[in-house]
């Protein structure tokens, strides 16, 4: 009468009814849902993180450009401050060979001015004493005096060379 498949029907029917009056089909759907929202806190989670780390990195590489800027901006203006140095040192070493050209050259001028007033004082010497000479001589005749005259003459001249 009834066969081994008549009750294994039976027995699965009554089995699926003992789930279903157990509520297990509702206990593994939510179940499910739990972990479906579990998911899907994580990957929110992880978005957050992902976003979190992108904007990290934007600001690290916005401060990394600064710091480029910055020592971009630092070279720049050291270049600037030694091109300003180099002028200035070259500008006072112009002025100090300016300022010992021209004492050179008043050092010169006073010389020349103290050599032309000793070969002016050594022809009044030597004019002097040939004036003595030939007023001593003049006691003495023309002929005498045309000589001393002329022995004066080229003394004063080898004098003044």
């Amino acid at each position: 009468m009834f066969d081994a498949s008549l009750w294994a029907l039976v027995g699965l029917i009554l089995f699926l009814a003992l789930l279903w009056y157990l509520k297990v089909p509702g206990k593994i759907g939510a179940a499910l849902d739990q972990q479906a929202d579990n998911i899907k806190q994580e990957l929110e989670g992880a978005r957050k993180l992902r976003e979190e780390a992108q904007a990290l990195m934007a600001e690290y590489q916005r401060k990394r450009k600064e710091a480029e800027a910055e020592a971009a901006q630092i070279v720049a203006d050291a270049k600037v401050e030694a091109d300003r140095l180099a002028n200035e040192a070259k500008a006072a070493l112009e002025e100090m060979i300016a300022r010992r050209t021209k004492a050179a050259e008043a050092k010169i001028a006073q010389a020349e001015t103290n050599a032309i007033a000793e070969v002016r004082s050594r022809a009044a010497d030597v004019a002097v004493k040939a004036a003595e000479t030939i007023v001593a001589s003049s006691a003495v005749n023309a002929e005498v005096q045309d000589k001393v005259l002329k022995q004066s003459i080229s003394q004063v001249s080898a004098n003044l060379n």
